[in-house]
């Protein structure tokens, strides 16, 4: 694959029936996903959206992208609390970005796209959800980095970014075990 401009990366979006990620100069076609993938992000999603309603935050789903340097991503779900101006085709400023695991993106997911989103300012919480099993791995901003925590089984999900608590039975409901 070339490397094509960020320019040239978001016009070929605009006017593309597949989603690409752009990392390092080169567009990644994004997969389909899974019905199992899409309950758990729906979920998400819908819990945030309704927990968040009427505040300054927005909650985005699958096909906004965000923007980490000359990078861009489409993460699962995200949350921002503020609006910059001029940011119709991306966001800058997610407090909060959730990635459910599948088996060919889990690595990505959990090394690169970590990093990547570690460098996000505004960043408080990046939440990776797995799929096949009822656990989630939730990585906070602390004063001195970033700490990881793992929620497994019945414990609630405590989201401090957003000030909210969720149970398994909310992320994976209608899932199929």
């Amino acid at each position: 694959m070339q490397a094509i401009s960020v320019e040239e990366y978001l016009e070929g979006e605009q006017h593309s029936d597949i989603l690409h990620e752009y990392v390092g100069g080169e567009p990644y076609a994004m997969v389909g996903a899974t019905v199992t993938h899409n309950l758990i992000a729906g979920n998400i999603f819908a819990a945030l959206h309704g927990h968040l309603r009427g505040t300054a935050c927005r909650v985005f789903a699958g096909s906004m992208k965000v923007r980490v340097g000359d990078d861009f991503y489409y993460p699962d779900v995200f949350v921002t609390r503020e609006r910059v101006e001029g940011e119709r085709l991306f966001q800058t400023r997610p407090s909060l970005i959730v990635e459910v695991l599948s088996p060919g993106t889990e690595l990505l997911d959990m090394r690169d796209k970590l990093q990547a989103y570690q460098r996000i300012e505004s960043l408080q919480e990046y939440v990776m959800v797995e799929q096949d099993r009822h656990e989630l791995r939730v990585v906070s901003r602390i004063a001195q980095g970033w700490e990881s925590a793992t929620y497994a089984g019945t414990m609630p999900v405590r989201l401090a970014s957003v000030e909210l608590t969720m149970s398994f039975l909310d992320i994976y409901s209608d899932v199929e075990a």
